[in-house]
C-alpha cells in the first residue's frame, strides 16, 4: 500500500527537528489544505502524513515552518529569515508505492530527496 512519509533533520544542530510543524496541500486542480503535523522526537511525524484513500496521484506540497522551529529553539534570525516556510512540491505518480520526502536543513540552506 501506498503512503507519504517525512523524516525532518536540524543539521545546524546535527539533531532530528523535534516539533516541527508542517502541513501537507494538494496543489491540483487548486492549492487545498489537506492536513497539518508536528514532528515527534526523531524527526519524524507518528503516522504517514497520507495514506489509503487518501493517498492519490497527483502534485502536493509539504510546507515545513523552519523559522518558527529556529526561533522555538533559541536562535536568532535575521527580520525577514532567509528561510521560513520552506515548501516542497513533488509528484505522485505510482499511488502504489511509498514515497519518504526527507528534508534536511539549517537557517541558511536545505536539500531533499525522494527516500526510502
Amino acid at each position: 500500500m501506498g503512503r507519504l512519509t517525512t523524516h525532518v533533520l536540524d543539521t545546524a544542530a546535527g539533531r532530528p527537528a523535534a516539533g516541527l510543524r508542517l502541513e501537507v496541500w494538494a496543489m491540483e486542480p487548486e492549492p487545498r489544505f489537506l492536513k497539518a503535523a508536528t514532528t515527534n522526537a526523531d524527526g519524524r511525524v507518528e503516522t504517514p502524513l497520507l495514506a489509503g484513500e487518501e493517498f492519490l496521484g497527483g502534485v502536493y506540497e509539504l510546507r515545513f515552518f523552519v523559522g518558527e522551529y529556529l526561533r522555538i529553539h533559541g536562535l536568532a534570525l535575521p527580520d525577514p529569515a532567509f528561510l521560513d516556510v520552506i515548501p516542497i512540491r513533488f509528484g505522485i505518480a505510482d499511488a502504489g508505492q511509498h514515497y519518504h520526502v526527507p528534508l534536511l536543513f539549517s537557517p541558511y540552506a536545505y536539500s531533499t530527496y525522494r527516500g526510502s
